[in-house]
């Protein structure tokens, strides 16, 4: 009896060391498999960011040109607001100051008639108008809150949330261009021509946004600006002023710094 009772006492010791072996094995287990955590600073303040952002352009149009479009097709000058694609690469030049190198491409399509002319069997004589353009920017941005804080002679803290405002300039590149059949003013007959404008034409611009961290070194960008610009028109649309370029752009994307 006493035998028995010794072999069951060694085979529950034996349980529970396997037990607490098991357990020990798991949660090294687990430990190694589990990624190390990031602590949550930069080793030294960023040297640059690299941002992508999709927007919307509000175009002026306030020259002769769009309003002889509007008035003679069914063309409002709303329909030149169009999206946009936008990048920009930024250098850090201080603490808060940065240079920034950009480009940005739209482009507006818009069918249309004329509106108070039809052809010969009384249909619609029908055109498409479109204006594109890739503006090559630089400008000077400056963070109107600190963009971290050091903690120590290696560790720099990044801040949540980081208002700026910036100016600049480049080129500009446009291509307006109306194909389809249109009225000779002369003798009121319809004929089918491509009309084009294009060119390269200096820009200024003015802008201000916001950078909202959402991971580490990457933030969400909030970025509005205003571009001032006109482009000579060319031999096609004759006697008519300089095209008018400006507008207000409005984007959202993504900013990662580095």
């Amino acid at each position: 009896m006493r035998s028995i009772a010794v072999c069951r006492s060694a085979s529950l010791a034996s349980l529970i060391v396997l037990a607490v072996l098991l357990g020990t094995a798991r949660d090294a287990i687990a430990q190694a498999q589990a990624p190390a955590s990031r602590p949550d600073f930069f080793f030294g303040r960023p040297d640059g960011s690299v941002a992508v952002r999709g927007g919307w352009v509000f175009a002026r149009a306030g020259s002769d040109l769009f309003d002889f479009v509007e008035r003679q097709l069914t063309v409002d000058k709303n329909d030149f607001n169009s999206a946009t694609f936008a990048s920009d690469v930024g250098i850090a030049l201080s603490s808060r100051a940065d240079a920034v190198i950009g480009v940005d491409f739209s482009r507006a399509s818009v069918a249309s008639e004329y509106r108070d002319f039809v052809d010969n069997e009384r249909l619609p004589i029908e055109q498409t108008t479109s204006l594109k353009e890739l503006n090559l920017t630089g400008s000077i941005r400056f963070a109107l809150a600190p963009r971290g804080r050091e903690i120590s002679q290696l560790a720099w803290v990044p801040g949540s949330v980081v208002p700026y405002v910036g100016a600049g300039g480049g080129m500009l590149w446009y291509q307006f261009r109306q194909s389809g059949d249109f009225v000779d003013a002369l003798d009121l007959s319809v004929f089918p021509e491509t009309f084009t404008a294009e060119g390269w034409t200096p820009s200024a611009h003015v802008l201000a946004g916001v950078d909202v961290k959402v991971y580490r070194r990457l933030y969400l960008t909030l970025d509005g600006r205003y571009i001032w610009a006109a482009g000579e028109l060319g031999r096609d649309f004759d006697n008519f002023d300089p095209i008018d370029l400006a507008g207000f752009r409005f984007g959202a994307g993504i900013n990662l710094v580095f």
